[in-house]
């Protein structure tokens, strides 16, 4: 198989996520808000000071701006209030200058789970790992115990929502489930705190 055809695939099996993505999301929340534009995107990025992950730029660009997605559902890209630019923003401007900085750049926080706890994309990853922050055990010194692994790409993350098959889903622990996966320790976490990056 050549190169171009595995290419062909991959944009395929994503064209196909993101169709299935739009549809449970419509089915879920009937007041979906309308998909953003190019021009979002690009002021989200510029204020960000990176590029989304392309996976989640065509979520905001072709499903919504928001309001879909596991539990209390993705953020808003931007505007007023909670979105996912001025989320991380908060989150790196309380990390910059301090000892022990609680959030790394390039992940953007896309939901809240409550209780302080957030899903977040790296951006800086090719597959656009999910990552928990969960720091409600912290208790001083490094975050980078309060950083997990939810799924090691947005893409497996979304098959795991659309399949009702993730840690989060309210049965989750009830099910008889060898195959449920918990979100495992980051390991980049403490490198990545560490260099700001």
């Amino acid at each position: 198989m050549s190169a171009g055809s595995d290419s062909i695939t991959v944009m395929t099996d994503i064209d196909d996520l993101v169709q299935r993505v739009a549809s449970r999301a419509a089915s879920d929340n009937e007041d979906l808000p309308a998909p953003v534009g190019d021009a979002q995107i690009a002021e989200a990025e510029g204020q960000l000071g990176f590029a989304l992950h392309p996976l989640l730029a065509r979520l905001y660009r072709e499903v919504a701006d928001g309001g879909f997605g596991p539990d209390y559902r993705l953020l808003p890209l931007l505007g007023p209030g909670s979105s996912v630019v001025s989320e991380y923003l908060t989150r790196r401007k309380a990390s910059v200058g301090v000892e022990h900085p609680a959030w790394p750049e390039g992940a953007v926080p896309i939901l809240t789970w409550g209780c302080a706890m957030y899903a977040g994309v790296d951006c800086l990853g090719e597959d656009g790992q999910v990552l928990l922050f969960e720091p409600n055990p912290y208790s001083g010194g490094s975050w980078d115990q309060c950083w997990f692994v939810d799924s090691a790409g947005l893409a497996a993350w979304l098959e795991t929502w659309l399949a009702g098959t993730g840690w989060f889903e309210e049965d989750a622990f009830d099910r008889d489930d060898d195959d449920l996966v918990e979100p495992q320790p980051w390991d980049q976490a403490a490198s990545r705190l560490s260099s700001g990056a």
